[in-house]
């Protein structure tokens, strides 16, 4: 984390060799300016401005209520107060249907600070990821659970379980990264599809619940501090646990996916 005392900030130039050289890159998602300054002082490589804030922000039940204008607003407030930090923002349902559809909405997301942008889908969304790689906006492919295909799917399940859904996922991955996707985040799948999928790319792969040898992990911030109403995922740990304040636990998940500590086993699941 050299980066703290004065380095430049990080770029996906940075994360790629951070891939390279096997150092575990830190991600966690902030939709205001007072934790975006908090996670940049803690070392947080990453920051995702997540359609997420839909369900921990307005209190809906899932994603997709979340607009472009909506996640425009919050990437402006986390980038107000990022010095360090590299900003991943997502497109949100329904502002990517068609290439030019998501260029207005990618651009609208840059413009508003972001580095990078992240969709859901794999081989499906192939067109339109090259579509934007080749108009100089960098791409986060997200595979296994998509949230903004929840009501798709009948719920929040674990995905890529069986041998075809697995072969067929690491083939997305694949198709994503020829085109020109630079990162992909793996959501709720099992732990040896993470490792698999992981060991197969160039790029670097984001876990959430996708076992322990992705290239990094994300968590919604909301989660890993204890504070999102209901029972959280099994692949959440509560960091707050045993800390006495929230720069403290956001420290300790640092360290801890950065040691490989965490995710442990019990924050997986099994193929």
């Amino acid at each position: 984390m050299g980066y703290l005392q004065g380095d430049k900030p990080i770029t996906i130039t940075k994360l790629l060799a951070m891939h390279a050289e096997r150092e575990k890159i830190t991600m966690l998602t902030a939709y205001d300016s007072t934790m975006s300054a908090l996670l940049n002082r803690c070392g947080i490589e990453v920051i995702l401005i997540g359609d997420s804030l839909g369900n921990v922000i307005q209190g809906h039940s899932s994603t997709t209520p979340v607009t472009i204008e909506q996640m425009v607003y919050h990437t402006e407030c986390v980038t107000r107060a990022n010095t360090h930090a590299f900003l991943i923002a997502d497109l949100p349902f329904a502002s990517y249907g068609d290439p030019v559809q998501a260029l207005d909405s990618a651009a609208a997301l840059m413009r508003a600070g972001a580095d990078m942008v992240k969709l859901e889908g794999g081989d499906w969304q192939v067109d339109i990821i090259q579509y934007l790689v080749e108009r100089s906006v960098p791409v986060c492919a997200h595979l296994g659970l998509l949230p903004q295909s929840v009501h798709l799917l009948g719920g929040y399940k674990v995905q890529g379980k069986s041998k075809d859904a697995a072969s067929h996922m690491l083939e997305q991955a694949l198709a994503c990264q020829a085109v020109g996707a630079q990162m992909v985040v793996l959501e709720a799948i099992p732990s040896s599809l993470g490792e698999k999928i992981t060991a197969e790319l160039h790029i670097p792969t984001i876990g959430i619940g996708a076992g322990p040898d992705c290239s990094g992990q994300v968590l919604v911030l909301q989660d890993m501090l204890g504070i999102s109403p209901g029972k959280p995922p099994k692949f959440v740990k509560d960091f707050m646990d045993g800390h006495h304040s929230i720069e403290a636990a956001i420290k300790s998940y640092v360290r801890e996916v950065k040691s490989g500590k965490f995710p442990g086993l019990e924050h997986g699941f099994a193929g």
